[in-house]
């Protein structure tokens, strides 16, 4: 009985062990393929919150405050460069067209990410931080 208890608790010590590197390893992955939000709240009149729908190959959807677009992510290690394409305008207030270009404008500086688990920073200007969508 001590003897299965043991190999028990050793088949279990390394199923952990063999795990961790591919936890690791996805927390240190940039999130192609996924989408994220940003850690904002909604505009006065509004539910929306801007997220990033980012494709296998680094194409980006945009959904902001009120405009949509669509843009490119390009990575290197922990460098990023954001090339933003075509924006919607869609009729939308001033104040949310103005935080909608300012998000664009912050995507655009940003020269560096990090992720820590289901977060994504964006940093190089204004630091902005994004949740993964793990629903």
């Amino acid at each position: 009985m001590r003897s299965s208890l043991l190999t028990c608790a050793a088949l279990a010590a390394a199923l952990v062990v063999a795990g961790a590197p591919a936890a690791k390893a996805q927390s240190d992955e940039f999130p192609f393929g996924l989408e994220m939000t940003l850690e904002a709240q909604p505009k006065p009149g509004s539910k929306r919150v801007p997220n990033l729908e980012i494709g296998d190959k680094g194409e980006v959807r945009l959904e902001l405050w009120c405009k949509g677009g669509s843009g490119q992510f390009s990575i290197a290690g922990s460098s990023v460069v954001f090339v933003a394409g075509t924006i919607d305008d869609r009729a939308c207030p001033p104040d949310r067209a103005e935080a909608d270009d300012a998000l664009v404008a912050a995507l655009t500086a940003a020269t560096s990410w990090t992720r820590q688990g289901d977060y994504v920073t964006f940093s190089g200007g204004q630091p902005l931080r994004f949740r993964l969508n793990s629903n």
